[in-house]
């Protein structure tokens, strides 16, 4: 058992804004920092305020130092430990936008900005190399906790699904009070960039936002655990040990960030966590308190066995020497001071290796089977069983079967007869229950091996007659939809052989139905032309048939459908290739306990299959990123073309608005004009009367021509009404005239 404090570690955050005073001495192994507030002249001579405030950590990291520097000072050391089986735990405090995330995570714009995790994966494989006598493993799992609620980075759900409809993530407690992690999944890593795959896809799904103090703040805190185990070759024991790179979301003022809405929210839920954390390392540091609040929050039950149990843990505080952020920097600091007065006593995590354990339970078996044939001389009994040991073999079974304790034994003896006359006799009041309730048992073929079991598959006759009811359910539907499209096409075709036009919606012949079920999206414009009138539709019909960019449109909705076939096509693929790899990596380790029970993995002759199943499964794997990639890269496409499409309809669909307005304000033109010529007509036609005496038949003759020229006007004006309601509703009208 190893007892040490929890090691402490500063770091200051580079700025190019005001910076307040500090200092940094290095005196013997620790270094000390110094904040200097000068006191304010405003709040009065007498002022009491302390101006120096000093902290002690193991090192203090200065603006210029890299990152290189702290993961060498900080985890190294860590890593070590973790390598000799004691657990680890490395996390960074401190305000928001102080440089948290980028201790641990690191920046992604220059690889010399790594952070903690990528380089201790990289340490860990670096370890694995240089020590061959030793068998090594890593899994790997990502929690995050948003808003008191515990999340699986890695689950493949994340990026496709609502935050609200995954899993969450709950606390389990065993009788030794071992916090275990529920819906939290964890992911070998065979190499170094699986390893890094898993930190990468984590990152991605991680809670980020932007708030005044920090253009991409993580809004939750973050547990990266590396689970490593060890174990020597010829050895019995492994060595387990995990650990813990825990990011957590920065403190912030609300009266600084202005915060609102969910913003508000999560800094609520950010700062209450932080306060338990600083309540149980208060209780921690306390000698004499019995009792540490663990339970208050997700957080600090998850680091439980970091925060004074079986740990060695190691704290960063990452300070910002802004003028405005002093109060933060000095209160982090504090923190940090508590934090240094905690014990942790950490073991070594041993066991027993399991399959070693088996192979050595079977050997014991099989000495055992020899003394017990020693036992008995050596002696193979043959021959029948009397009758009075028929008779005590009943009475033993019956006493074996009334016996209601689940732990009772029916024990015979060594002797093969009585034993197999035992079972026997079992199944003969089997089969005698089963005649009696009607049920035939079951026959077994002649040629049937010896260790044939007898299964009832009665209980199955209940989910068969389920399947068979939901298939006619199915099919009542197929029959009911069919129904409906007759019933349409044959309106259709009644209205056709009455003269009615035609109802023709937006899609066309060429529409989208010839497209898949996942790639045909509803546009609220495209709906606000399904409710047109017959005639616009029909209007839009003609209009779409001789437009531009018609054909771009189909000739995108065919590319869309052909690279659809192509992606299902590259999804079983890629489906097939997964069931293969699946079917390798079992066989493979079937393989490897056999060889391992039997001490020939190292044996050339024996183990040529391993070697062969091995080479398989790197090719299958090439192969099996090689078709991911190209279906990753025709999804990008098929989005795009997508998104072509669409903007394509609705550009059609704004050309179409113009072209019609523009044919309404023409046709309005077009009849003002002809009432205009028409009234002008009848006006010369009534001035060219004489003035003078005229004889009634003349006068006849021009009131007959008035008449005749103000009938023909009102003709023209029905016939253009006419020409135009066939395009027009009601509506239209109103717009028109």
């Amino acid at each position: 058992m190893v007892k040490q404090t929890i090691q402490i570690f500063c770091r200051i955050k580079p700025t190019k804004g005001k910076k307040s005073l500090y200092e940094i001495d290095s005196k013997d192994s620790n270094d000390l920092i110094t904040f200097s507030v000068p006191k304010d002249v405003s709040e009065g001579f007498i002022n009491n305020k302390k101006e120096e405030y000093k902290f002690k950590f193991e090192r203090v990291f200065n603006q210029d130092t890299l990152q290189d520097d702290v993961f060498k000072q900080v985890a190294e050391p860590v890593i070590e430990n973790v390598l000799s089986g004691y657990n680890g735990t490395i996390f960074a405090y401190g305000q928001t936008g102080s440089g948290k995330t980028f201790t641990i995570t690191g920046g992604p714009e220059k690889y010399t900005d790594r952070g903690i995790i990528p380089r201790s994966i990289s340490y860990f494989f670096e370890m694995f190399a240089k020590k061959p006598e030793y068998s090594f493993t890593m899994h790997i799992s990502y929690l995050e906790i948003y808003n008191e609620n515990g999340y699986d980075l890695l689950d493949p759900q994340h990026q496709v699904s609502k935050l609200e409809d995954l899993p969450k993530v709950s606390l389990m407690e065993d009788e030794d009070n071992n916090i275990h992690l529920k819906n939290l999944s964890i992911h070998p890593a065979n190499n170094e960039e699986e390893a890094l795959n898993l930190l990468f896809l984590g990152d991605t799904n991680r809670m980020i936002a932007e708030t005044p103090m920090n253009q991409a703040s993580t809004r939750s805190h973050c547990v990266f655990t590396l689970h490593i185990s060890a174990r020597e070759t010829g050895s019995a024991t492994i060595r387990k040990a995990k650990l813990h790179l825990v990011d957590l979301a920065g403190s912030e003022r609300i009266g600084k960030t202005n915060a609102n809405g969910i913003l508000l929210t999560e800094a609520k839920y950010i700062n209450l966590s932080l306060h338990y954390l600083e309540q149980v390392i208060v209780a921690l540091a306390e000698k004499n308190r019995t009792h540490v609040p663990y339970r208050n929050s997700m957080m600090t039950s998850v680091l439980r066995d970091s925060l004074g149990g079986n740990c060695m843990t190691t704290m960063i505080a990452t300070c910002s020497i802004e003028k405005r952020n002093l109060d933060e920097s000095i209160s982090t600091c504090r923190f940090a001071q508590r934090v240094a007065m905690i014990k942790n006593e950490a073991i070594v995590n041993e066991e027993l290796d399991p399959r070693l354990v088996i192979n050595r339970l079977k050997r014991e078996v099989d000495e055992l089977k020899n003394q017990l044939s020693i036992a008995n001389n050596g002696e193979l009994l043959t021959g029948d069983l009397t009758q009075d040991e028929i008779e005590k073999l009943k009475v033993v079974i019956q006493r074996y079967l009334e016996d209601r304790d689940s732990d009772s034994s029916l024990n015979v003896g060594a002797d093969m007869r009585k034993i197999n006359f035992c079972f026997k006799l079992l199944k003969d009041m089997y089969i005698q229950m089963l005649a009696k309730s009607k049920i035939a048992p079951v026959s077994v073929a002649q040629n049937a091996p010896a260790n044939f079991t007898i299964v009832d598959a009665s209980h199955y006759d209940s989910k068969e007659l389920k399947d068979l009811k939901d298939t006619l359910r199915q099919r009542d539907n197929e029959i009911s939809i069919l129904v409906g499209m007759l019933k349409k096409e044959k309106k259709k075709y009644d209205d056709l052989a009455q003269g009615k036009p035609a109802v023709h919606t937006l899609s066309g012949s060429g529409s989208s139905d010839d497209l898949p079920k996942e790639f045909t999206k509803s546009h609220p414009k495209r709906d606000i032309l399904q409710n047109m009138s017959m005639g616009r539709q029909e209007a839009f019909e003609i209009f779409k048939r001789d437009y531009v960019g018609n054909q771009d449109i189909e000739n995108q909705k065919k590319f869309l459908k052909k690279s659809y076939a192509e992606a299902k096509m590259l999804g079983e693929v890629i489906n097939t290739a997964r069931a293969k790899l699946q079917h390798l990596k079992s066989k493979s380790e079937q393989i490897y306990l056999k060889l391992e029970a039997t001490n020939s993995l190292n044996d050339p002759r024996q183990n040529s299959e391993y070697e062969s199943i091995r080479k398989t499964m790197e090719f299958e794997k090439e192969n099996y990123r090689e078709n991911f990639e190209k279906l990753k890269n025709l999804k990008t496409q098929i989005e795009h073309a997508q998104y072509l499409i669409e903007k394509s309809q609705v550009k059609l669909q704004k050309d179409f608005e113009i072209w019609w307005t523009e044919q309404c304000e023409l046709n309005e033109q077009k009849q003002q004009q002809r009432l205009e010529s028409n009234d002008q007509s009848r006006v010369e036609s009534i001035t060219s009367i004489p003035s003078t005496a005229n004889s009634l038949s003349t006068s006849s003759r021009i009131n007959s021509s008035t008449n005749s020229t103000l009938t023909n006007s009102y003709h023209v004006r029905f016939l253009i009404s006419l020409n135009l309601n066939y395009f027009l509703s009601s509506k239209d009208r109103k717009v028109c005239f």
